[in-house]
C-alpha cells in the first residue's frame, strides 16, 4: 500500500508492502528515479516474505517538491523521519546510487538508528567525483555537464543518461518506462542532487558503519565506477563485495534473478 507520510515539513511517499512482516527491507533509490526504480525486487521479495518499504526522496516521483533540502544531511534525516514514523527496528537498509550515499549518511549523522543490516547497490560513495586527494570515480566536469543539461533540455539529459545506466539489452518499451520515471521528478531537484555530488564527501561516515554490509556492484557500472566498490570494501569495516559480471549501473535489473537471490540470502544471513 501507499501512503505520505509527514517529516521534516515536506509529505514523502511510501510504499509499503507485507507491513505486517516482521523482516524489513527500506530501500533508498538512486538519482532521477524514484522508488519504482526497485519493481523487480518489490515483484519477489515480499512472496519471500519481506516487509519491503520504498521512499520517494523528496523532490523526485509523488513526494513533494521543495526547492531546498537536497544535501546528505537533510536526506538522511528525512530517512530517519520515517524510520520513527514507522517505528522500525532491526532491518536492513538499501540504497543504491545517490540512495547508497544517503544511506552511508544515515550511518554516520543518526548512527545506523534501526539498522541491522546494510546494502549498498553501485552506491556513489564515498565520492562520486574525483578529488585532489581522490583520484577515483568521474570527472567534476562529467557532472557539470548533467546540471547544464539539466537546465538546458532536461529529457535529452534523462536520455542519455539512460543509455548508460544498463548493461544488458532493455526493450525501447522499458527504455520509455525508466525515461518517465525520470521526467516524475522536479528539474530543481535533479540540479541540486547533482550538485551535491560535487559538494560532499562521505569518508567520515563510511568509518562509521558498524553492521554487516553487503557491497553489489556492476563490473560494466558507467556510471558510477566499479573502483569505488572495491574502495568501500576496504573501508567498511564487515563488508564483502559482490561484483556483478554482466551488469552496468541497474545491477538489479542487468542481473536481477541473481540479484534478488543474493539479496535474500544476506538479509536470511
Amino acid at each position: 500500500m501507499g501512503y505520505y507520510l509527514r517529516v521534516n515539513n515536506v509529505n514523502l511517499y511510501v510504499e509499503d508492502l507485507n507491513p505486517e512482516c516482521k523482516k524489513t527491507i527500506l530501500f533508498l533509490h538512486g538519482w532521477p528515479g524514484n522508488h519504482n526504480l526497485f519493481e523487480y525486487q518489490f515483484d519477489k521479495l515480499p512472496q519471500l516474505g519481506y516487509r519491503c518499504i520504498g521512499i520517494d526522496t523528496r523532490g523526485f516521483g509523488k513526494s513533494d517538491r521543495p526547492f531546498c533540502g537536497y544535501d546528505y544531511n537533510t536526506l538522511s534525516d528525512d530517512v530517519r523521519g520515517v524510520v520513527e514514523a514507522l517505528g522500525l527496528r532491526d532491518f536492513t537498509l538499501a540504497g543504491h546510487s545517490t540512495g547508497g550515499a544517503i544511506a552511508v549518511r544515515y550511518m554516520g549523522r543518526h548512527k545506523g538508528y534501526g539498522v541491522s543490516k546494510l546494502v549498498l547497490i553501485a552506491a556513489a560513495a564515498p565520492s562520486l567525483i574525483k578529488r585532489p586527494n581522490f583520484p577515483y570515480g568521474i570527472d567534476e566536469e562529467t557532472v557539470l555537464q548533467i546540471i547544464e543539461g539539466t537546465y538546458s533540455d532536461r529529457p535529452q539529459m534523462l536520455r542519455d543518461f539512460g543509455s548508460r545506466f544498463f548493461f544488458q539489452h532493455t526493450s525501447q518499451a522499458f527504455s520509455d518506462w525508466f525515461f518517465q520515471l525520470g521526467l516524475q521528478a522536479a528539474g530543481w531537484a535533479t540540479a541540486a542532487i547533482a550538485k551535491t555530488w560535487i559538494n560532499e564527501v562521505l569518508f567520515v561516515d563510511m568509518e562509521a558503519i558498524h553492521v554487516p554490509t553487503l557491497i553489489i556492484h556492476g563490473v560494466h557500472d558507467k556510471v558510477v565506477p566499479f573502483q569505488l566498490g572495491e574502495i568501500q570494501q576496504r573501508m567498511i569495516r564487515d563488508s564483502r563485495l559482490v561484483p556483478f559480471e554482466l551488469s552496468g549501473h541497474g545491477v538489479f535489473y542487468d542481473q536481477r534473478d541473481e540479484f534478488n537471490a543474493l539479496f535474500a540470502r544476506f538479509v536470511e544471513s
